[in-house]
């Protein structure tokens, strides 16, 4: 394969390659073209991994420096390269900088690999997916392959060039299924379920490779699809082979374990069978140089379709240094088909029990387990939360987990709830409450409907009370949750968002009725009376980061925070965040209150938080996105309505999102949220999201934020953060990372939610244990 040698893929878009690899030398030849269209900096960087995701090299094509609107430069090129010692599926990862979907660039390769395919998979827009295959380089004729929907699926092209008069459609068999005629530079036709596709991949032949091409089931997708998300094709049919079939066949693919000399281990692996039918996979151990105590607990599983199962593999511990180790997974109906993930074992302690040095810095396919040995021995599905005896419960899908004698459990909802046993319940609310007699309270859902839960026993059995009438339209709830001061009385007041419109053209712009719901202990039961109407141009809330808390309440007084939407012709400057209190003993409710206002208007992103300190003082921030949050205090301990400190910035220029708020001991409060950083340290071009956290302490202003994570690619990330606070006001921020481009995201099966604690108000940071709980 000659390096000089024209490449003749020319791709818009970014995403990556998957390359079933037989031992031997793996080559892979990159071009990049810039298009110049805006003028921005696009560097592209590639990213070369094996099975186990270990990066084996990287390679960078710098912009071409031509100025916006010259035209399509130059091409760059490089060569990455892997010794390949075991089979298994390697991928190379392709990002740009400043350029998140791809559209400034045209790029492509060659490798001597013969099966692979390309996943087009750009950046997230707030919309539905669809990843278009682009196509630029019309001086030569070009083949998209790929795996047909079943069912009759829809086929677009256009920006076809002059002179295109028609396409053919072949299938497995290289026979014609139909020939599109274009017209003005567009093509489609509609294939009917009936059409014969036993066999993949199907060929689109262009007789001039530009277009832009939307396919059911490849690049759009809808409910029932076989593959959502996965987005492949290749440019030659015989490069095909089933990788959507077998995608994550095994994972995690790799873990990295510590333990003292001579110690016995186990780690969990998974079998997943993305195909539509039961398989049978056989599962192997392969060592890259000695072996070493360890075994497989199974070496033959069968998966139903589209379902996972767990296999353990056993291990020693060896006496110093490290052990490696390959567990492999082939599956029976494909034996061409295989794969690998990789064990190291090290003798020591695991850097996840130590202070770790701040910021953590994630690098592509190298996050807390492989850089810290970071393996939790407690549920990290949602953040935790903590009962008046400090012991930590977390919500799962499955119910609830408690930490009861040293040992995690976990109460299953289907079965405690004692008035609906056999029913499911949904998670309506991750957030877990507590009242003064150490009552346990969720909001969740089941059969369609809205349901406060209720526990006198620690959370070992549920009552369930309706929050909504059957039938009625589902609404988003908040409940009072300890953030630092707060612990009410009686069952916790809860908040309800009813959306009663939205706004095609500002897609953050919601309308909401938001009213106030106060439960009440009556012989026994709860009684969750008639909501209380506080407004009904609420803009919503956004918890699926920082969870702001939106209630917080002392004694008879309840107060709620909210931000409202506003005229869209109107000249303010931001969401307006109101507080109001209410006082139960009087029925009374108070006329809102005016915090200040977070830009930009009309985006649901920006709920504004509230807590209060041990003296009872109310402590709001009003959010923002991408904008310095602002900040006031009440006058008046434990009401809104004696007046408030003049809002502030906390920060000047700080491009802050989804707030976090906790108040700690001797009242300091503690953020933690999304911020946007410009660093050459980490990025030399492009901008980056970091986790950080910044504190007030009493009669001072805010301290510099600090970061806490940076992420492991420039662009938009989101880390879906939440900052909880324990009853000695130690802090734990429980965060997954998440990535905007889809290639990279999509790879991994499952969360990567970790957790980190402080117990020096945020000074230093370590990866929790549950020692720590205990």
């Amino acid at each position: 394969m000659g390096s000089g040698s024209a490449i003749e893929l020319g791709i818009g878009g970014v995403g990556g390659v998957y390359f079933l690899v037989e031992p031997g030398e793996l080559i892979i030849d990159l071009e990049k073209r810039d298009r110049n269209i805006r003028g921005h900096r696009t560097d592209l960087r590639a990213i070369l991994v094996g099975p186990d995701r270990e990066v084996l090299q990287r390679a960078e094509i710098p912009d071409d420096g031509q100025p916006a609107g010259s035209g399509t430069g130059p091409a760059g090129r490089a060569r990455l390269s892997a010794r390949v010692e075991r089979k298994g599926i390697y991928g190379l990862n392709v990002t740009v900088s400043n350029d998140r979907y791809g559209e400034e660039i045209i790029w492509g390769f060659r490798t001597n690999c013969s099966h692979y395919l390309i996943e087009t998979s750009r950046g997230h827009r707030s919309a539905r997916r669809q990843e278009p295959i682009v196509l630029l380089n019309p001086d030569r004729p070009g083949d998209v392959c790929f795996a047909p929907r079943k069912g009759a699926f829809g086929m677009e092209i256009a920006d076809l060039p002059d002179g295109v008069a028609a396409l053919d459609v072949y299938d497995a068999k290289d026979a014609l299924v139909h020939t599109l005629p274009v017209v003005d530079g567009r093509a489609s036709h509609t294939f009917p379920a009936d059409v014969q596709r036993d066999a993949a991949p199907w060929r689109l032949h262009l007789p001039a490779q530009q277009g832009t091409l939307q396919i059911d089931g490849v690049t759009r997708w809808e409910d029932g699809d076989a593959y959502p998300n996965l987005p492949c094709w290749t440019p030659d049919a015989d490069a095909f082979f089933p990788l959507q079939m077998y995608r994550w066949i095994l994972t995690p693919y790799s873990r990295t374990a510590y333990g003292r000399s001579g110690e016995t281990g186990e780690i969990v692996f998974r079998v997943n069978n993305n195909s539509e039918e039961r398989q049978a996979f056989q599962l192997g151990i392969a060592f890259p140089k000695d072996e070493w105590p360890v075994r497989l607990a199974s070496e033959h599983v069968e998966v139903d379709a589209r379902e996972t199962v767990e296999i353990t593999v056993h291990y020693t511990v060896p006496d110093e240094g490290a052990r490696v180790c390959h567990i492999w997974a082939t599956p029976a109906a494909h034996p061409d088909f295989s794969t690998y993930s990789t064990l190291r074992v090290k003798a020591g302690v695991a850097p996840a029990t130590q202070r770790l040095e701040m910021p953590i810095v994630l690098r592509p396919y190298r996050h807390e387990n492989e850089q810290f040995g970071y393996l939790p021995d407690y549920p990290v599905e949602n953040q935790v939360y903590f009962d008046l005896e400090n012991r930590p419960f977390v919500r799962t899908s499955a119910g609830v987990e408690a930490l009861r004698d040293g040992q995690w459990v976990c109460t299953d909802l289907s079965t405690a709830v004692r008035s609906h046993s056999g029913a499911t319940y949904g998670v309506s609310s991750n957030k877990i409450a507590f009242d003064s007699d150490n009552d346990v309270y969720l909001v969740s859902s089941t059969g369609g409907q809205a349901v406060l839960l209720h526990s006198a026993d620690g959370g070992r059995t549920f009552s369930a009370y309706p929050l909504e009438a059957p039938g009625e339209r589902r609404c988003v709830y908040d409940i009072e949750q300890f953030s630092g001061c707060n612990t009410p009385q009686g069952p916790p007041p809860i908040v309800r968002y009813r959306q009663t419109a939205s706004d095609e053209r500002l897609i953050w712009r919601k309308i909401n009725d938001l009213e106030l719901l106060l439960p009440q202990k009556v012989n026994g039961r709860l009684v969750v009376g008639e909501p209380i109407r506080i407004t009904d141009r609420c803009i919503g809330l956004a918890a699926h980061s920082g969870i702001p808390s939106t209630v917080v309440s002392q004694g008879s007084k309840v107060h709620v925070a909210w931000g409202e939407a506003t005229d869209p012709g109107g000249d303010e400057p931001g969401v307006p965040a109101y507080v109001v209190t209410y006082d139960r003993e009087t029925g009374k409710l108070g006329d809102p209150v005016l915090i200040g206002y977070g830009a930009p208007p009309n985006d649901v992103h920006n709920s504004p938080c509230i807590t209060m300190d041990s003296q009872g003082y109310l402590h709001a921030v009003g959010g923002t996105h991408g904008q310095p949050f602002q900040y006031a205090r009440s006058l008046v301990p434990n009401d809104a309505h004696g007046g408030w400190t003049e809002t502030v910035a906390v920060g000047e220029g700080l491009r802050q999102t989804y707030i976090g708020l906790v108040c700690g001991p001797e009242d300091t409060l503690h953020m933690a949220f999304r911020l946007w950083r410009e660093d050459p340290t980490y990025f030399a071009v492009g901008r980056y999201a970091s986790l950080s956290c910044q504190k007030k302490r009493p009669a001072e202003g805010w301290e510099a934020p600090r970061i806490l994570l940076v992420a492991a690619f420039s662009e938009y990330s989101i880390y879906y953060h939440r900052l909880t606070i324990d009853r000695t006001g130690r802090l734990f921020l429980s965060h997954d990372y998440w990535s905007t481009y889809w290639f990279y995201r999509m790879d991994h099966l499952g969360r990567r939610r970790t957790l980190l604690m402080s117990g020096d108000g945020g000074e230093t940071w370590k990866l929790a244990e549950t020692e720590d709980f205990l």
